[in-house]
């Protein structure tokens, strides 16, 4: 005999768009499969695990269903949502009826055992993600009864078995009204309650009560809380929008900040749907739109996470981006990745979702609902405002918009008058910008006062991060530079970049104007004279604004950036050499950070190479403050005091070299000065020891170490012998590096054992230099972090010196040691780092220099040392420099004559056995 179903529940629609109900559950199939295992089942139990197992097979079935259907139509997530939601009230229900009618059968209940089931939170909501909880209201009329009781408890072990993630409250209508009061969580909870089965006049009676006793009287009370809730939520997991992996549900411009609007207006209009919001006036029916656009696609994306973790993740890491970005459809072209393209749509979602908060709050506002702000600048308030404008609400407003939109330069004013009275911009004003970006034109752009005004934002008021962001957010930064737009929201796939470009670009120009108020002096000595003693301001700005508008592209980004910069600095204003200066920054803006960080900087060439590319003090001067902005805008913990210390003795030694001539850098001065300092640091040695120690070194050694570093080789080479391994370990704080010296007998491929010891305890080396003394000795110097990026704390120095010890007393097989330790972590492998291998005989006077780009992991530097040493390569010194996943490993080396590597079919042979070397390790690395 099927089981009846209970009239107590709410009628089941026939499909949600594409996700027929009989496609997903088939009720008569259902009702009739759990008749059938209940049929003589006696015990509680058994009639319990007979159920559960009827169940468990539908849901299972369903779920599948749903998925598949989702795969073919993944942007659909609004109906699949509500399917969801659809199938888990068809299982809930089931249990409840069958709990009920079959495990404890009550024919005629008491008018206290009538218990009302009700949904709340999101599955209220009927808004179900795959792996969203399910929070249950057991609503009764007064206690709880035994009956009641074992009903409840009955449907929970049912649930639960399902392996069902079930959040579960029993009260009276009464109780919920005394705890919605205290507590606002459960007041939220309550506003989203959907009935599901049972009484349906007793959660009639619950709704009348809680929005004539509770809700009508506390609106303002509410609005306060979820807006706290929203600015502490946004605190705790970081108040930026482009951070590129992003929460979708908890995070700024995420799903969250749309249901908490929901929220607000449901508990003060008692609306249903997000649509209701236009006929009450808080939204015009294009931002309702722009709502429901930005709603579904977050469900979207939300959706798919969950499908592909199998579990309910909610942070858009890396990996699960190319998973969402491969399953609702976004290709590879354009020089750009699917999962690029996917999410430079996701942030700019996200940027529709601040506007809509924005244009809500303000609105609620306008109603005396949200108390409004302090006020400031008092008078500054009543005072008459220029171009149609005024202050409502402590905000810039539009006076007369017809007026207003008269002047197409009022669409650029606004944002000037914002920053020169410190208001905000009142949404209704950011509303009617966005809403006629087409008066941003051609000819508006061509006009001199307009070119003026904006680089009035730039550079006239000290805070020019304010208005280009609020104008990127409008569109207005993009209409007035067309060329700007494709870098909008544009994500760079890759862990080093913590923002999107057009973020990245506003946080560089964030930098300047810190710079420029002088509040980085300590950190940033060089970039802050340099401003304090002046330089052209327009092109610096112009330069960093530029400097990345080219990226997106399969071309070089910096060459055409400088084909850009060539048309927009003139149409900025610029006159002719100004214009030019800036295409050269834009085309030349990665050059001092990759000489300094790729390159031998101790070496005269080097410097020199450098030094006729920049020509003048004043491109140096530009190049160098622009350097440092650019990286420090790449996000938190990317700027430290090693890349700090390179660039300022690049600086340094260029600007001497442009101010003494190209001739004052060579071998040997650098030598003599060497030579000079060493001799005075070891002033109190006996003179013949310290002739020794003066003349037992090559030219190499004496311009490629700091004296400090020349005195503790001094120290450990003083009576040693062959058999004689001797290790100084040293923090630089100022370089935020550790300094490790050693000294030994000289042999073939020390420099790989020296790498595999050092990756063996974890350590990062940013640099390296082994020279050979005349006597047969190994002089090494290497300089590590640890994982953070900081030099190793004193405690750890032990531990660090005696795996170096082990390592060379063939303890430990670095080799073998290291296979179990450079795997590469999940989050991680999604990223195409492809491997590229170059070599540079014109770089270096007496070294070829080798440059690895490739994928980083742990014992890479070991496994490339060791393949060069296997090929007779000597490597002189090694500079590293790491991107997130992605590392350029330089090397200086020589053949075994001490020759530079001339010869094609000998570069070919090494660049095999290095790819060969690559490719084996990151097999291991992800095995």
């Amino acid at each position: 005999m099927p089981l009846a179903v209970s009239a107590h529940q709410p009628p089941a629609p026939e499909g949600f768009g594409p996700f027929e109900c009989d496609a997903i559950l088939d009720m008569a199939v259902l009702q009739g499969d759990v008749a059938t295992a209940l049929d003589g089942k006696t015990g509680a139990r058994d009639k319990r695990g007979a159920l559960v197992s009827v169940l468990k097979a539908a849901l299972a079935d369903g779920q599948a269903r749903l998925e598949a259907l989702y795969r073919e139509h993944p942007r659909d997530a609004r109906d699949f949502t509500a399917a969801n939601s659809w199938l888990t009230d068809r299982v809930v229900i089931s249990a409840l009826d069958a709990v009920q009618t079959q495990m404890h059968p009550n024919p005629n209940p008491s008018d206290g055992e009538r218990i009302a089931t009700l949904a709340v939170g999101g599955y209220g909501r009927a808004e179900m993600a795959p792996q969203s909880d399910i929070d249950l209201l057991f609503l009764v009329p007064w206690k709880v009864t035994g009956w009641v009781e074992q009903v409840i408890e009955s449907t929970l072990y049912v649930l639960w078995d399902l392996k069902l993630k079930v959040g579960h409250a029993s009260r009276t209508v009464d109780e919920c009204l005394r705890l919605g009061r205290g507590d606002i969580t459960i007041r939220t909870a309550l506003l989203e309650h959907r009935f599901l089965h049972g009484n349906a006049a007793l959660a009639q009676t619950l709704r009348a009560r809680l929005w004539s006793e509770l809700f009508a009287k506390t609106h303002a009370d509410f609005v306060e809380a979820k807006l706290a809730e929203r600015d502490a939520r946004l605190s705790k997991i970081g108040n930026q929008r482009y951070l590129l992996e992003p929460n979708v549900k908890e995070g700024k411009g995420g799903l969250r900040d749309l249901q908490t609007l929901y929220w607000i207006a449901k508990y003060i209009h008692e609306v249903d749907q997000a649509r209701e919001l236009v006929a009450l006036g808080f939204f015009r029916p294009e931002e309702y739109e722009a709502f429901r656009e930005a709603e579904t696609f977050l469900w979207a994306v939300r959706c798919h996470m969950h499908h592909i973790a199998g579990r309910p993740v909610e942070q858009l890491t890396f990996d699960i981006q190319v998973g969402v970005a491969e399953r609702m459809g976004y290709t590879d072209h354009g020089g750009r990745r699917g999962v690029e393209h996917f999410m430079q749509e996701y942030f700019r979602n996200a940027t529709r979702v601040g506007e809509l908060t924005r244009i809500f709050l303000t609105e609620l506002e306008a109603r005396h609902v949200k108390r409004e702000p302090l006020l400031r600048n008092f008078l500054n308030r009543r005072k008459k405002m220029r171009h149609s404008l005024r202050v409502v609400q402590n905000r810039l407003d539009i006076e007369d918009e017809a007026e207003f939109l008269s002047d197409p330069l009022n669409m650029l004013r606004i944002f000037e008058e914002a920053l020169v009275t410190g208001y905000l911009m009142h949404p209704n004003a950011m509303r009617l910008v966005a809403a006629n970006l087409h008066l941003i034109d051609a000819k508006l752009r061509a006009e001199p006062e307009a070119r003026k005004i904006f680089m009035r934002l730039m550079l006239k008021h000290g805070n020019p991060e304010r208005a280009l962001r609020r104008m990127n957010e409008l569109g207005a930064l993009a209409a007035f530079i067309p060329e700007f737009e494709p870098i909008v929201a544009m994500m760079q796939f890759n862990v080093y970049h913590h923002y999107t470009v057009d973020e990245h670009t506003i946080q560089c120009v964030s930098t300047l104007a810190q710079i420029e108020r002088e509040e980085l002096v300590e950190e940033l000595p060089i970039a802050s004279r340099i401003l304090r003693e002046g330089v052209n301001r327009r092109v610096l700005y112009v330069g960093l604004l530029l400097h990345d508008i080219g990226k997106g592209r399969p071309d070089d980004h910096a060459v055409l950036g400088a084909q850009i910069a060539r048309r927009v600095a003139p149409a900025l204003g610029l006159k002719r050499a100004e214009a030019e200066t800036v295409e050269w920054l834009v085309r030349y803006h990665l050059l001092m950070s990759d000489t300094a960080q790729k390159r031998d900087i101790s070496d005269p060439r080097t410097v020199r190479d450098f030094a006729k590319l920049v020509k003048t003090r004043e491109r140096l001067d530009l190049l160098t403050v622009l350097t440092v902005c650019d990286i420090r805008g790449v996000g938190p913990g990317t700027w430290n005091n090693w890349k700090a210390q390179l660039l300022r003795q690049l600086y340094r030694e260029t600007a001497g070299a442009l101010e003494n001539g190209l001739e004052d850098l060579n071998r040997e001065n650098r030598s003599d000065e060497a030579k000079r300092a060493l001799r005075t640091a070891l002033a109190d040695w006996p003179a013949a020891d310290r002739r020794t120690e003066l003349g037992r070194h090559y030219a190499p050694y004496w311009q490629g170490l700091p004296t400090a570093t020349h005195a503790v080789f001094a120290d450990l080479l003083r009576d040693v012998t062959p058999a004689t391994i001797r290790l100084d370990l040293h923090p630089e704080p100022d370089r935020d590096a550790t300094r490790a010296c050693f000294v030994l007998s000289d042999h073939p491929g020390i420099f790989a054992r020296f790498a595999g010891a050092l990756a063996l305890v974890g350590a990062n080396i940013v640099d390296a230099r082994t020279y050979t003394t005349k006597d047969g000795y190994a002089t090494a110097a290497f300089w590590i972090q640890d994982a953070d990026g900081h030099p190793f704390e004193e405690s750890r120095l032990p531990r660090l010196r005696k795996m170096i010890e082990r390592t060379f007393a063939g303890e430990v097989v670095a080799s073998e040691a290291l296979e179990d330790r450079d795997k590469v972590k999940k989050r991680e492998r999604a990223f195409r780092v492809p491997t590229s291998i170059s070599f540079d005989n014109e770089g270096s006077e007496i070294y070829t220099i080798i440059e690895v780009d490739t994928r980083d992991r742990a014992g890479l530097l070991f496994d490339l040392a060791r393949t060069l040493a296997d090929s007779n390569i000597s490597i002189a010194s090694a500079v590293i420099a790491t991107y997130g996943v992605q590392v350029v490993d330089t090397f200086y080396v020589k053949d075994m004559f001490g020759l530079k590597l001339h010869a094609k079919s000998k570069q070919e042979t090494l660049e095999r056995k290095l790819r060969a070397a690559i490719k084996a390790g990151a097999d291991r690395s992800v095995a």
